[in-house]
This record gives C-alpha cells, structure tokens and sequence, in this order.
C-alpha cells in the first residue's frame, strides 16, 4: 500500500524550532520529487519547500528561505524539513506530497499525499 505519513508537527513558540519528517511506505521516496505544502485557516494551500529527485536540487518559497531545510534519508525512506525560527505567521497544517516527475517545477502534479501535520508557533 502507497503512503505518505508525516509527523513532528506540535505546538512551539516563535522563535523555537521543529523537524517534520515525511515516511513512505510501498514506493521509494528517492525515485520522486518531494514537495512540502502548508494550509493555513482561511487560505489556499501553498508550495513550502521541494527536493527534485533528478539532481537533489531544492526550492523555497520566499516566506521560509534562509529558516527551512529540505533533506532526504534514503535509509529511511523519509524526508525531513528542519524549521528555525518559526513564526506565528508559520502556523498551519503542513502536508509532504510525492511526484513521479523528478523535478520541482510550479504548479506540477503529485502522486501521492500525506494527511498532513499541524504546526502551531504561539508563545
């Protein structure tokens, strides 16, 4: 069976930090490009972060660059994103998704998603 599961999501308070990890089960995560979404109450799902499969190159949005790290572990089948100095602006249900295309181009189709994750920073 295809699954996706994330997990790490919790409370936090700004300025602390949290790793979500993403773990596959019945495909092997290294043959995709791996993107991270976020939704927040009100608002439409958006690109957080992606690891292109082809060359390992990776891609943030503007909002977390310089604070997010994408990484793999094949080993493991698990992709993680390290988040520093979060932001109560951070705050939302986090989702990892899988892509047959090996690239991380806007826009693209994902194959497969996890259930999501929720991230809450709040002093």
């Amino acid at each position: 069976q295809v699954q996706l599961v994330e997990s790490g999501g919790g409370l936090v308070q700004p300025g602390g930090s949290l790793r979500l990890s993403c773990a596959a089960s019945g495909f092997t995560l290294d043959h995709y490009a791996i993107g991270w979404f976020r939704q927040a109450p009100g608002k439409e799902r958006g690109g957080v972060s992606c690891l292109a499969s082809s060359d390992g190159s990776t891609y943030y949005s503007d909002s977390v660059k310089g604070r997010f790290t994408i990484s793999r572990d094949n080993a493991k089948n698990t992709v993680y994103l390290q988040m520093n100095s979060l932001k109560p602006e951070d705050t939302a249900v986090y989702y990892c998704a899988a892509s047959q295309i090996p690239l991380c181009i806007a826009g693209m189709t994902y194959n497969y998603w996890g259930q999501g994750t929720q991230v809450t920073v709040s002093s």
